[in-house]
């Protein structure tokens, strides 16, 4: 179809487009290369199989916004499908009747026409709609912030808005264009049933002769593909580049043996002099890949507890000021300097920073594989270890860490609350061989309102005649509070005191009734050298009842309904959704599910160290928003699995003067007996 002249010239751009973008992404790529740490590569093949059918199925798009993600995932079919389109149109332009070689494929050209047909019209229908939701339709309000979000002054002025603008033209002349040249085509070589819609729009066509014809699909052919070239310089510094970056992410970041599993830093190390996160090179290799990938699509920022009431964090601006940051410091990242920007007070402010309650939606929620809750942590751990800066609330704590081992200050036996039981409960010293070590936690042994979830446990477990026992006062906080504050040498000092009292008792099986003890144990202090069989006190429980050693209620007396509250570090973090569940199903008492159930469970409010200062400031507290979303649902009892969540809602009954009453399962199950 082209002239040879037309070919030269397409060759001598695209030589041109082709060089000038990739010059963007081996920048891209020295940009993510001055990350540290390292890209990972083990199982690499069913990582990338993975990352494929992600891709493909879009799945983790689907998770939430019904018709916007499922009008996602037809451009994403259309559009993937193009790169087929564009080698045949390619083709098509260089080699003489391609379309009679096409044709003799049969069944297969019939085939691709139908699909282009089809798939053409889903993306123009797809971007239009884009289009109207992000400038006119309600629903843009889901791609705004806060007026108190700090945002780049770029993001701020509109960049987002003008770089989708961008974005959709091209798309809608790139296909739009290629869609008119097959309907001048229909209307030069007659209907064709494979390709419906350009057929119906061919009349359009029905006054031209045959060399207006030809110069008009002549035209659409140029600025099809002409437009990928113009586009392709572009691309590297769009939003579009998560076409790539979001299956690299996929591809390349840690396995993690829970969703929020912080690495541990080495503190052994003498040549390192920067511990967390100060810089944007001091962020990690995949953490770069997050601020390419972002698709500022804003989800994160609609499950953030934090956002939704109020304060100053939102993990989608948190990404986006990354990105908008990475441009500005292009050329000196690139070529190997460093930058100036402190992250804390830049990309977020400090606020935002101690805002965050680690609860790991954000990162659940992520189409593109992001975790801008570990940027939060990994800013905090250099705001702590760098610069000795955290809220002054936060001070008892890690004094109450070092002295005492526990935040509450509290230097009393750590047994005490086992004195009013009507038999004895052992020790790890008395009983050395039991089956079971009931690791009870801080908030057992000096929150009072905690005690009798731990009562309730031992009774149980008394009751199915299993040989337990504690560890008393060798037991010392897992150190939750300090890792989470950023305050990781108190961490990493206390997580090897509890595993070196682990390792010397070696228990066949832990159960723990507070989720973060469960997090800490089970999941993190693995890479500090102690592996631990550990359970959550509503598995063991479930465990025991399916045994029948202890007993199933077919007539509750005292539960008219319960709903029950997920802990972000049982559900979300560590996959324990159905055995609380289960338990309550045992004895047959109606559940009622909060709208935000299971792993899309909402924050108490108490993570992230939040328990242990005053709540950023905002429009409502977490706990309240939380709390108040049980008491819609009409239930008499909310059930929890956490002794933090139950003392942040108990909290927030006394605020509001009444509500549901708050119950451990545990208790729940107790009364039963």
């Amino acid at each position: 179809m082209l002239t040879e002249v037309e070919k030269m010239l397409f060759i001598l751009l695209a030589l041109l487009s082709i060089g000038a973008a990739a010059a963007g992404f081996r920048d891209m790529w020295a940009i993510i290369q001055r990350g540290t740490g390292k890209l990972h590569r083990e199982r690499i093949i069913p990582r990338a199989l993975q990352a494929l059918a992600i891709y493909l199925t879009q799945r983790t798009t689907l998770k939430t916004r019904p018709l916007t993600s499922a009008i996602h995932l037809g451009v994403v079919l259309g559009f993937t499908f193009y790169f087929l389109t564009n080698i045949l149109d390619l083709l098509h332009g260089f080699l003489p009747d391609f379309d009679g070689l096409l044709a003799q494929l049969g069944g297969f050209a019939d085939a691709y026409n139908l699909l282009a047909d089809v798939l053409s019209v889903v993306v123009l229908a797809g971007v239009v709609y884009f289009l109207l939701r992000r400038f006119l339709l309600p629903n843009r309000q889901d791609l705004r912030f806060h007026d108190n979000v700090r945002l780049h002054p770029q993001a701020a002025s509109g960049a987002i808005n003008r770089d989708s603008l961008v974005v959709a033209v091209f798309i809608l002349l790139h296909v739009g264009a290629r869609f008119l040249g097959e309907s001048v085509a229909v209307a030069q070589h007659g209907a064709d049933a494979y390709m419906p819609f350009a057929s119906a729009v061919a009349g359009l066509w029905g006054g031209l002769n045959a060399d207006a014809l030809q110069f008009a699909r002549h035209a659409c052919w140029w600025l099809a593909l002409g437009g990928v070239l113009v586009f392709l310089p572009y691309f590297p510094q769009s939003k579009h580049a998560h076409l790539f970056m979001a299956p690299l992410n996929f591809l390349t970041r840690p396995q993690r043996r829970s969703l929020g599993a912080l690495p541990a830093l080495d503190f052994a190390d003498e040549t390192i002099e920067q511990f967390g996160v100060g810089r944007l090179e001091d962020l990690s290799m995949t953490q770069l890949i997050d601020g390419f990938a972002c698709i500022m699509c804003n989800r994160c920022q609609d499950v953030c507890p934090a956002y939704v009431t109020g304060k100053e964090l939102s993990p989608a601006a948190l990404e986006v000021n990354k990105r908008f940051f990475m441009k500005d410091n292009w050329d000196a990242l690139a070529g190997g300097g460093a930058t100036e920007q402190n992250l804390a007070g830049g990309l977020l402010s400090e606020s935002a920073l101690w805002a965050c309650t680690a609860c790991g939606a954000c990162i659940d929620i992520c189409p593109v594989g992001n975790e801008p809750m570990f940027d939060i942590l990994d800013i905090r751990r250099d705001s702590v270890l760098m610069g000795g800066e955290f809220p002054t609330e936060l001070a008892g704590a890690f004094n109450g860490m070092e002295r005492q081992g526990n935040p509450w200050q509290i230097a009393e036996s750590r047994a005490g609350w086992t004195a009013g039981l009507d038999f004895p409960v052992p020790t790890i010293a008395e009983k050395p061989d039991c089956e079971l070590l009931y690791w009870t936690g801080c908030a057992v042994s000096y929150d009072p309102r905690a005690q009798s979830t731990a009562c309730a446990l031992v009774k149980l477990l008394h009751a199915a005649n299993v040989d337990f026992a504690i560890l008393g006062d060798s037991e010392r906080c897992t150190g939750d509070v300090a890792r989470r504050a950023g305050n990781e040498y108190l961490y990493s000092e206390m997580a090897a005191a509890n595993i070196e009292t682990l390792n010397e008792i070696a228990p066949r099986r832990i159960v723990v009734t507070c989720p973060h003890c469960l997090h800490n144990i089970g999941a993190e202090y693995p890479a500090f050298g102690g592996d631990y069989a550990i359970v959550h006190h509503s598995e063991l429980i479930a465990e025991l009842i399916d045994a029948g050693k202890l007993p199933a209620s077919a007539k509750p007396a005292n539960w008219s309904n319960v709903t029950f509250h997920d802990p972000c570090y049982l559900g979300r973090h560590n996959d324990v959704l159905d055995a609380p569940r289960d338990v309550l199903s045992a004895q047959s008492i109606p559940l009622i599910e909060m709208p935000r159930n299971r792993k899309n469970s909402f924050c108490c409010g108490a993570g992230g160290a939040q328990f242990w200062k005053e709540e950023e400031p905002g429009e409502g507290k977490v706990s309240l928003a939380r709390y108040q979303e049980a008491a819609e649902t009409g239930a008499d009892t909310l059930a929890v699995g956490c002794p933090f969540c139950m003392r942040m809602f108990e909290d927030a009954r006394k605020e509001l003067d009444g509500g549901p009453r708050v119950l451990d399962i545990a208790e729940i199950l107790a009364a039963e007996l």
